[in-house]
């Protein structure tokens, strides 16, 4: 993986998140709101991009980052298209698409990359619930 877990020495745990307009920004900000580790979250908009301008825009905050997860907003959308794209020549970058709050604050608080990936899908997965009101009158 290219970008360092969190460890002793304070160094942050560090990835990507893209979406349309402000989702990453807002994303980002709920997170930080909530848990103060907004700062492990470099934030991506397809603003005003064509799909080349979006997957170079995209490689350059990986490279600068050295994030090697990708969280994108919708799963056949242009960021992850866009990141997939990034996959071709970086096969150890890992895109999430469809990405919720509790998926990134899991995440954000996670340990090793591996092991807040896997929490954090577990978590989103439990997150998401139907409720119904089987009453209606």
């Amino acid at each position: 993986m290219m970008s360092s877990p969190e460890r002793p020495n304070g160094v942050p745990l560090i990835a990507i998140i893209a979406g349309h307009g402000d989702f990453a920004a807002g994303m980002i900000s709920a997170v930080e709101h909530i848990s103060g580790a907004g700062r492990r979250f470099v934030g991506v908009s397809n603003r005003d991009l064509s799909p080349a301008a979006l997957v170079e825009r995209l490689g350059a905050a990986v490279r600068e980052s050295a994030a090697s997860v990708v969280f994108t907003d919708l799963p056949a959308g242009s960021c992850t298209i866009a990141a997939r794209r990034l996959q071709r020549d970086l096969p150890e970058l890992l895109v999430i698409a469809g990405t919720n709050l509790p998926i990134l604050l899991n995440f954000a608080l996670g340990g090793d990359i591996p092991g807040a990936v896997d929490r954090a899908l577990s978590t989103a997965r439990d997150a998401l619930a139907a409720h119904v009101h089987t009453s209606i009158r």
